[in-house]
């Protein structure tokens, strides 16, 4: 299906207009990541305390937005299907498998990360292996942090179900946002007290990377046995390995980007809403081709892909109205909104899609 053919879709079918009306409600969210990106902004100084702090944070962003789409999209097929009700107290044994293992993957996604910026900051961002150590032990107290997402994935994911909505497109785009302020909070906090508060700062924060492994530790033997959390666990680590090749390689080249745009304070400040709406993209076509899937209405070859190109091509639509609003309010609120800035910095956000 050529691209004349989906816009004549697109144009005759009523079916696109409320998906895209879903996906930029659900996307409009992600402006709450310029707040993550101001965070990052104002405290820059943190973030040049050490050579692998700043490359790190993509890894951070991403790990935590891969365990939530993947929660939040496992989650609403689940309600889709019914093996899972949208109540918290009560629910199905698929409702608590998939959160404990949720926990473990934390843990699993904490490792790999921490295992490739080793290797990728051995190699080009000039660190030693004594740093290992350190990023270990950062990622993992950011990440322990970062497990009250998943909790307020709950909460979003039953709403949304409860109010008519659908929790394929809704869930992930208003969680990856929530996720990366919270993270990226976290993260800010983190580094703060491992390199600014001397051994008080550095103790507080490997209890709290011990304490991820310990709560991964005790849902393992009483999960190990369970198919679906052996299922989840497997399904997940290869992509996760893959994932942080990638965003390894993606920290090693902001890292290089901001040593040449110095303080340039408007592309660190739409950073994380641009990651979190390139996430968006893929999470809402791969979780609503998902569920089609397991109704019937999808089959799994690559040919039916044309009875989804509507989708696909509406969520594309929504990402690029939401790319130009990301330009605005990002060069506003750093006080640089200028025509000139506005045509050329949107035209570098659009090179995204």
């Amino acid at each position: 299906m050529n691209l004349a053919n989906i816009w004549h879709h697109f144009s005759r079918d009523a079916l696109p207009l409320k998906f895209l009306k879903e996906a930029l409600i659900a996307f409009s969210f992600n402006i709450g990541g310029i707040l993550a990106g101001f965070v990052v902004a104002s405290h820059l100084n943190v973030f040049q305390l050490s050579p692998w702090a700043i490359a790190v944070y993509p890894a951070i962003l991403t790990a935590r937005g891969v365990i939530s789409g993947l929660f939040s999209g496992r989650l609403s097929t689940a309600l889709h299907i019914g093996t899972i009700r949208p109540r918290l107290r009560g629910n199905t044994e698929n409702f608590y498998i998939l959160f404990k293992s949720i926990i473990f993957i934390t843990l699993e996604t904490t490792v790999a990360m921490s295992l490739l910026s080793m290797v990728f900051g051995s190699l080009f961002w000039g660190i030693t292996f004594a740093d290992f150590s350190d990023i270990l032990i950062v990622i993992s107290a950011t990440m322990v942090l970062g497990l009250t997402n998943s909790l307020i994935t709950i909460e979003i994911a039953f709403i949304s179900f409860k109010k008519g909505l659908d929790p394929d497109v809704t869930v992930y785009p208003i969680m990856s946002t929530v996720a990366d302020i919270i993270i990226t909070l976290c993260y800010v906090f983190t580094l703060n007290l491992f390199f600014l508060f001397g051994f008080l700062g550095r103790y507080i924060v490997i209890f709290l990377s011990v304490l991820l492994i310990a709560l991964a530790l005790r849902v393992l033997p009483r999960c190990i046995h369970n198919q679906g959390f052996v299922k989840t666990v497997k399904e997940s680590l290869l992509a996760i390995i893959f994932i942080a090749f990638i965003v390894n390689v993606t920290g090693t080249i902001l890292k290089d980007v901001s040593e040449i745009i110095g303080s340039r304070k408007e592309i660190y400040t739409v950073y994380p809403a641009l990651i979190d709406t390139v996430g968006d993209i893929g999470s809402v076509v791969g979780s609503t081709a998902t569920t089609k899937l397991l109704l019937g209405l999808l089959k799994p070859s690559f040919h039916a892909i044309r009875n989804h190109a509507t989708r696909i091509f509406t969520t594309w639509i929504a990402s690029i109205i939401m790319f130009i609003i990301y330009s605005i309010i990002s060069l506003l609120t750093q006080g640089m909104l200028t025509l000139h800035a506005f045509l050329s910095f949107t035209a570098l956000l659009l090179t995204v899609t």
